[in-house]
């Protein structure tokens, strides 16, 4: 539905974020994508327009790339072509995408209106209320549970009843707007309701401890919304740690259950696919080549819906062509990932650090954290000389993360040892190395561009409590055999050609790559706050083996919470992440076992 052109124009209350950091704007229902081009195109249109636009959108009928390329009109084709270049995969929950390089991000909640606006956590500046979407007093109490006082909202068409309704919501008339709007402006004192336990209303000053995937993309994300980000890294270079490794993969993980880790997986694609292309090179840095997924437990764990719609778009079983291919037999248990691929870590790290608001300090080990009388965080050297101050500061220290937490706020964080096996691609070895990654019981990563010529890696390694660095020469001879097992089993048909890599003593043999990484009680990611004792410190650690899945998002949540944003993903997952639960587990906290993937 179109909105009457005087509702979008630089002077209408319902855009009024001339000046400010970013403006909230939620829509009731996305249709085909109408208002939220039109919004994005006055956005674009404006000098003066707010450094970020954030639009919320219940999808409450599916809707195509057909759909919104047909429907919008030519002069914004352009952004509909973007917009439905991004319209894949949209199961019931929440899609967070991104265009013009994280400055517009478009929220979808897919689902009946009703409950995603009594679930979902948001807070809008302007509302385009579409009819006949609400036509009971609950909704609208609904709708007011994300709006501040002096929310506009704007309807088209109203009625005698919905505007009764709208008045007992607490929305009033706008007298003094050129254009017929509302304001949230209730009798009572609406109940705050922000996304985090932050106070930040404006962009101020970061420091960022730990320079690998979790820093670099929590600093990015802080600096897209105006934050002066320093980052301090132990090393000479970013990615010194578990992040340099040689190459990697982005994939979602896949059960019949659909569970928790599931839908994380997919939020995080999602937006590391938005990331890699809005700041790296496509076939230098990193390939969306789809990886085939290997199930040897005898399941390929997908939804028994999802063999046709949206979930068809993620993954699905794989075609006899892509067994031939990759050297498995017909009749192997296997799935595909279309929206998978891989990485070159360090790549990815570098490139968002060259944000010009971020800068990066090699060499600067940090052995303490300090907060001051005047609300800043000092981080501090062993002697204790000041390194860095800021007013906001981020563990993202991996390993690194549990000697800097305050005093009380221990958490069970284990050390987990990762060792790959890697080669060249050779004449000898080219029939035996698919043209794509090959996850399963590890995962097999092929055609990497390095500098001297095309890669291959296999692994990796999962050492419970081990932290010991250097790795010495019978850990990576033990490392070699257990990579060597696992490529057997993954894909047999390599394995044999590839086997005088894995042999210690022959000439082809390269040392492993090992560094350390650090998981959580129950394996996932820790985003959040540190405590409520201490105000303006948080941490973003404990990625495990899934830093290329889950870094950018966990990056993104930690700067909505901050700013008071829709969320990038279902506000029930997001709990999942936060570091409540970690308060919860206490001293407790048994390490779950490692999911199979």
């Amino acid at each position: 539905m179109h909105f009457p052109p005087a509702l979008l124009s630089p002077s209408s209350p319902l855009l009024a974020w001339q000046g400010r950091p970013s403006w909230r704007l939620l829509s009731t229902d996305f249709g085909h994508g109408d208002s939220f081009l039109q919004v994005w195109s006055a956005w674009q249109a404006d000098p003066a327009r707010s450094a970020q636009l954030h639009v919320t959108a219940v999808l409450a009928q599916p809707v195509t790339a057909q759909q919104v390329l047909a429907q919008a009109p030519a002069a914004l084709q352009p952004q509909a072509q973007a917009l439905a270049d991004q319209l894949y995969g949209l199961l019931p929950g929440v899609h967070r995408l991104g265009f013009d390089h994280g400055r517009v991000l478009l929220t979808l909640w897919v689902g009946e209106a009703h409950s995603l606006l009594r679930q979902q956590h948001s807070v809008a500046d302007a509302v385009l209320l579409h009819t006949p979407w609400a036509s009971d007093a609950h909704s609208l109490k609904a709708l007011a549970r994300h709006c501040r006082r002096g929310t506009v909202l704007a309807v088209t068409p109203a009625d005698a009843t919905l505007q009764q309704g709208l008045a007992g919501a607490g929305f009033v008339a706008d007298t003094t707007a050129a254009s017929p709007v509302l304001r949230f402006d209730p009798r009572w004192e609406p109940r705050q309701r922000s996304t985090s336990q932050s106070s930040f209303t404006q962009p101020g000053t970061a420091l960022v401890v730990g320079a690998g995937l979790a820093g670099a993309a929590v600093a990015h994300s802080l600096a897209l919304r105006g934050w002066q980000v320093t980052v301090l890294g132990e090393g000479q270079d970013p990615a010194d740690g578990a992040s340099g490794l040689p190459a990697g993969l982005f994939c979602p993980h896949v059960s019949p259950d659909d569970s928790v880790l599931s839908r994380l997986s997919r939020s995080g694609v999602r937006m590391t696919l938005q990331r890699l292309r809005d700041v790296c090179r496509e076939d230098q840095d990193w390939g969306h080549s789809g990886v085939l997924e290997h199930c040897t437990d005898g399941g390929t764990g997908l939804p028994a819906d999802w063999a046709h719609g949206p979930g068809a778009d993620w993954s699905h079983a794989t075609t006899p062509e892509q067994l031939q291919v990759a050297g498995l037999p017909a009749d192997t248990t296997a799935c595909w990932h279309a929206q998978a691929g891989w990485v070159r870590p360090a790549q990815l790290v570098q490139a968002q650090l060259q944000h010009p608001l971020i800068q990066f300090h090699g060499q600067t080990p940090v052995a303490q954290l300090r907060a001051t009388d005047t609300s800043l965080w000092q981080a501090l050297d062993a002697e204790g000389q000041v390194l860095a101050q800021a007013d906001l500061a981020l563990l993202a220290c991996g390993p690194g993360t549990a000697a800097l937490l305050p005093a009380g706020s221990a958490w069970a964080l284990q050390a987990l040892r990762g060792q790959i096996t890697w080669g060249w691609h050779t004449p000898a070895n080219a029939t035996a190395l698919p043209p794509f990654p090959v996850n399963g019981n590890g995962n097999l990563v092929t055609h990497v561009p390095l500098a001297p010529g095309a890669a291959w890696v296999m692994g990796s390694t999962f050492e419970r409590d081990v932290d010991t660095l250097p790795i010495s020469a019978e850990d990576q001879m033990a490392a070699h055999a257990v990579n060597y097992d696992k490529l057997a089993t993954l894909l047999p048909a390599s394995a044999a050609p590839l086997a005088p890599w894995f042999t210690p003593g022959d000439e082809r043999c390269q040392p492993t790559w090992g560094r350390v990484r650090v998981a959580s009680h129950d394996r996932l990611p820790i985003a959040g706050p540190v405590g409520d004792a201490t105000p303006g410190l948080w941490a973003l650690t404990a990625l495990g083996a899934r830093g290329l899945t889950l870094s950018v998002l966990c990056g993104e949540l930690i700067a909505a919470q901050l700013h008071g944003e829709p969320l990038p993903l279902d506000a029930k997952l997001a709990l999942h992440l936060g570091t409540e639960r970690l308060a919860r587990q206490g001293q407790k906290a048994k390490v779950a076992p490692l999911p199979a993937n």
